[in-house]
């Protein structure tokens, strides 16, 4: 399917190409919808296999954005972007960074950028001395690393999961397995293990795994068989597309609530293939809002408090998803429909800027 086609398909209004000769930098911008607000979404530095693997890495996560969004109750769109490296692990530069805020300047506010995979806040605070639009610095920008929120917002998920199962909304003695250990997933860790839960760790970076099994008595999984190990809940907190056709039969969870964006190859296949395996998928892009509530809600002005309630909504909007997912193929599927409840509900009101 031709660029055009998948935007019809998706229901993007913008994909955009750029190219800085004097940096060398490439990147996307995958506006999904502004039906809400200005689209906010974070902006990933990845070595990408081929232009077509970023292309439909950008698409698929700024349309999870949108759904994101509109699922937390915010006046936001949603978008992202992407910086393709010509090799992996390419060193970030300033300069690199100052291109990539030019081109999201380019853009006047529909599109405000965020952390994401390959970025820090230092590099955010780089990119903020070339446009107003960008979230998540700590000198220039503000907002920070919004990862602590993103794990609070999982963690209140996984209560809602154990709720709707009629279970005690109580990790003591449960098996969580999280896979990768990046922020997001080690401080998803503290937490659950500050819970009482017991945990199993996977990530390709050694030293991670070892700082969970000296500070949580973590046990230790291989990468390559965490998704298929034994355990209460699994949360993939990694890149996305862990769990495909075939993965699901080999699943011995009784619930999967993760952190990590698209983590379903094929979202409503794989969602209804675990109602048939009675295994309880709670959608990403509920679950890890944190994060996003976090810096849309100080782009909008939001205290402290209200950020913090927001956050602590995640439990009741899954829940509510939940319980209304028998009237749909799947719990993806009762998320879905949502999302586009509010897309229609907002399309009629005007838009909410920052003051």
């Amino acid at each position: 399917m031709d660029t055009f086609g998948r935007m019809t398909e998706i229901g993007h209004e913008r994909v955009c190409f750029h190219h800085d000769e004097a940096t060398g930098l490439r990147a996307i911008v995958a506006i999904h919808s502004t039906k809400l607000g200005p689209a906010l979404g974070g902006t990933r530095r990845w070595h990408y296999a081929t232009e077509e693997e970023a292309l439909y890495d950008v698409m698929r996560l700024s349309e999870g954005m949108s759904c994101k969004a509109a699922c937390a109750g915010l006046p936001m769109g949603g978008a992202k972007s992407v910086i393709l490296l010509p090799e992996p692990n390419t060193e970030a530069t300033e300069a690199e960074a100052k291109a990539m805020g030019r081109f999201i300047d380019t853009f006047n506010g529909d599109y405000i950028a965020a952390e994401d995979v390959g970025l820090d806040p230092r590099y955010i605070d780089w990119m903020a001395t070339e446009t107003n639009h960008v979230m998540g610095g700590e000198t220039v920008s503000t907002g920070g690393d919004p990862s602590p929120f993103t794990a609070a917002g999982t963690f209140n998920a996984m209560k809602a999961c154990l709720q709707h199962l009629g279970r005690a909304v109580d990790f003591s003695g449960l098996n969580v397995a999280v896979q990768g250990l990046g922020h997001v997933g080690m401080d998803l860790c503290r937490r659950l293990h500050e819970a009482g839960a017991n945990l199993l760790v996977a990530d390709i970076n050694s030293s991670v795994v070892d700082q969970a099994v000296a500070s949580w008595d973590a046990k230790p999984i291989d990468p390559q068989s965490i998704i298929e190990c034994e355990c209460d809940i699994l949360a993939p907190c990694a890149l996305g597309a862990v769990i495909g056709e075939h993965t699901v039969a080999r699943i011995k969870a009784d619930i999967i609530c993760g952190a990590a964006n698209n983590i379903l190859v094929d979202p409503a296949r794989e969602s209804a293939a675990m109602v048939d395996r009675g295994i309880l998928y709670a959608p990403d892009f509920v679950a890890n809002a944190g994060g996003l509530i976090w810096l849309a809600g100080l782009w909008l002005g939001m205290s402290r408090e209200e950020l913090d309630r927001r956050n602590d909504e995640i439990e009741q909007t899954m829940i509510d998803i939940l319980n209304d997912a028998p009237s749909h193929a799947s719990t993806w599927e009762a998320a879905m429909s949502l999302a586009r409840v509010r897309f229609a509900q907002g399309e009629s009101k005007e838009p909410a800027h920052a003051g």
